[in-house]
């Protein structure tokens, strides 16, 4: 039964859905773990996942993608690899945070070179914003583009970059121009795998994810064409900020699943889980801990689920994306532990979905923008300083 009854999804989508859970059950499930010592799912995944049209769900079908001009698509995918108990790498990256780049600021010949292949997982890509010691701080980036005759020489360094290790696009963003405003001179280039002086670091051993690989990237005056320049020079700022929107929402969309696949898990389990002589679940504790979760839970896919819509409609601002990315991710925080709680000992074992599950949860606070960073925007929207221009 499901926690909360839903109507932001149609027949299509629902028709989608069994598809995608009947993939990941055959495809991925059975080698997770083995995925998850490597440190990352092999290019063989992504391109079973393209063949089936999962990573060009809104590329246009000239270019060999799904032609979907709304974005639930992209979330019945993430869902059901929550509900499915399996991970799909970069994926979610390549395809709810770099694919809009491509789609709404490349020309005409940067889309005929680069979609068909994001669509079918042959170029697999990454975005590159964060570099050390800069964090949330996108106008304090130090990584520089020197202009040339025919482009840019771009250097400097990024991290925590995820596909990093495996990606044939880059996206990166860098300083053009030192502008008095730091918002301005900043340009997105797309670096290609291969150019000279574009070099990969270690991935990074993490708490979770284990099967996404996050790594360290280094440009050291890599040669970028104009024909690599991703929309205006200068513009870059607006464009991120204006795509963090959708990145959070994605995000979301992730912990909600995952609070919801937790508490099923969990359900499960104490049905069957004797303590005493009688199982965990007939205890008070454990039916007011599971109900609590459940309520919150449901109010958490009721807010989810207004926002997809708005968004959809082109409607969903930075504020309301801020809100139900921390409303969604702090609650997958507290929905993991309290579940791993009632699996006892068990639940600390890797074996265990749910230790997976507690494990993966932690970063949610934290990329796409920390829950303070959430905090921020949403307070500055409710006008403390009462200084609101009449």
């Amino acid at each position: 039964m499901p926690i909360v009854e839903r109507d932001v999804y149609d027949a299509e989508h629902e028709a989608l859905a069994e598809v995608v859970s009947a993939f990941l059950r055959k495809e991925i499930a059975p080698n997770l773990v083995e995925w998850e010592s490597e440190g990352a799912l092999p290019r063989s995944a992504y391109l079973a996942a393209g063949k089936l049209g999962l990573l060009g769900l809104q590329i246009p079908d000239e270019y060999g993608g799904g032609g979907q001009d709304g974005f639930r698509f992209n979330c019945v995918v993430t869902e059901q690899v929550a509900y499915e108990r399996v991970a799909m790498g970069s994926m979610r990256v390549h395809t709810d945070v770099v694919v809009p780049y491509v789609l709404g600021l490349a020309d005409s010949a940067q889309r005929a070179r680069w979609l068909p292949g994001m669509a079918s997982g042959e170029l697999m890509s990454s975005i590159a914003m964060t570099e050390p010691g800069t964090g949330s701080d996108l106008a304090g980036m130090r990584s520089t583009l020197k202009p040339t005759a025919d482009g840019y020489l771009l250097s400097g360094a990024k991290t925590f970059i995820t596909g990093g290790s495996q990606s044939d696009l880059v996206v990166v963003a860098a300083r053009s121009d030192s502008a008095e405003n730091r918002r301005d001179g900043l340009t997105l280039v797309v670096v290609e795998a291969g150019m000279t002086g574009f070099s990969r670091g270690r991935k990074l051993p993490k708490l979770g994810l284990h099967t996404q690989d996050t790594t360290e990237l280094f440009f050291e005056n890599v040669e970028i064409p104009r024909e690599n320049v991703l929309g205006e020079p200068g513009r870059a700022f607006t464009y991120l900020s204006a795509n963090l929107a959708q990145e959070r929402l994605s995000i979301a969309v992730n912990s909600q699943a995952q609070s919801v696949a937790a508490i099923e898990t969990t359900c499960a389990y104490v049905r069957e889980r004797n303590v005493f002589g009688r199982p965990l679940g007939t205890f008070q504790n454990t039916k007011f801990v599971l109900a609590d979760l459940t309520a919150q839970v449901a109010a958490g896919q009721a807010l989810l689920d207004r926002a997809m819509r708005r968004h959809d409609e082109g409607a969903l601002s930075a504020v309301e994306a801020a809100k139900v990315k921390l409303f969604c991710t702090e609650l997958h925080g507290r929905v993991v532990d309290a579940c791993l709680q009632l699996h006892g000992g068990y639940g600390y074992v890797w074996e265990q979905d749910i230790c997976r599950m507690y494990a993966d949860a932690r970063v949610s606070r934290i990329y796409g923008g920390t829950s303070e960073v959430m905090k921020t925007i949403i307070a500055r929207s409710l006008d403390l300083s009462g200084e609101r221009p009449s």
